[in-house]
């Protein structure tokens, strides 16, 4: 049966004016966030991770000795914590424990690998503030989600401890947007097309190698990265970046959930206050998060 809820989001997002210049971007990506508020029992702390803007949410319930890294969508060219909190508090609560969200740095302004480097810095925050590293989940959708990955692979360069999992939503890893599904789901997608990913990966690149294993992370090797949990939708032009990232973490004999959701457009999670979908899918991911550092 059709989801009238999708149906209606999508004439809403189909409504909506699309800016062109990045800096309207920012500014309408963060209104829509701020505009669906948060639920009055989270609390927000501003902090500074190892000099990375973030700041923590939490509920009343939160485990403090466990917390989840949450790397915001956008392209690596827009999003902040004004655009996704109302989503990274919800994503905490479903883990039950903190999120320490990162306002990392963007291009055009800080291209590749300024947002894989201010990662880091953010992971060793959590590592210096006495988190167990087995303790740790890191999350992120759409560039978040990849990064999230891209994030793993660069701290097992560093010699760190890895995370006890990774919670990608809708991830963006192909940075030549090659997949079939660029193509065949470009008449079901509503936000993400082509040309905006390839604009997005010029922007965020800047000349940098487009199959580096940090930013393109379907392309590294990923053996002996924790479980991972891939939730994607299935009219997404993203969709075969997920079937690639599931594959390749499969060959490297990682646990791997991908989740292909019906219906689903990309990062439905962040319209859970009018999405009934979205609350699921962000209690999908919160079961796995507490299931996998519980059974660290």
């Amino acid at each position: 049966m059709a989801d009238p809820e999708i149906a209606a989001l999508r004439a809403v997002i189909a409504s909506r004016t699309r800016a062109t210049e990045i800096a309207q971007m920012r500014k309408d990506i963060d209104a829509r966030g701020l505009n669906f508020g948060l639920a009055s029992d989270v609390t927000v702390e501003p902090v500074s991770a190892n000099g990375v803007r973030a700041e923590w949410t939490a509920t009343p319930r939160a485990d403090a000795s466990r917390a989840i890294l949450y790397l915001h969508g956008g392209g690596y060219v827009i999003g902040s914590l004004d655009s996704h909190r109302h989503v990274v508090s919800e994503a905490g609560r479903a883990a039950g424990c903190r999120t320490l969200a990162i306002d990392y740095r963007m291009a055009p302004e800080h291209p590749f690998p300024a947002a894989v480097e201010d990662s880091i810095a953010a992971y060793r925050f959590l590592l210096d503030s006495g988190i167990a590293a087995k303790n740790i989940a890191i999350a992120g959708d759409s560039a978040g989600g990849g990064l999230v990955v891209g994030a793993i692979l660069a701290i097992r360069d560093a010699g760190l401890a890895l995370p006890g999992c990774a919670w990608c939503i809708s991830p963006w890893g192909d940075m030549e947007a090659l997949g079939q599904s660029f193509t065949d789901r470009a008449a079901t997608d509503p936000t993400v097309q082509a040309p905006t990913i390839r604009f997005m990966a010029e922007t965020y690149l800047a000349g940098a190698d487009p199959r580096h294993p940090h930013a393109a992370p379907h392309y590294g090797d990923l053996r002996g990265l924790p479980p991972m949990l891939i939730q994607v939708g299935a009219c997404e032009t993203l969709l075969d970046d997920s079937i690639q990232l599931a594959r390749a973490a499969g060959i490297a004999d990682v646990i791997v959930n991908l989740q292909i959701w019906p219906e689903m457009i990309h990062v439905w999670h962040l319209y859970h206050p009018v999405l009934a979908a979205g609350k699921r899918a962000i209690a999908s991911g919160g079961s796995f998060v507490r299931s996998t550092l519980q059974g660290a």
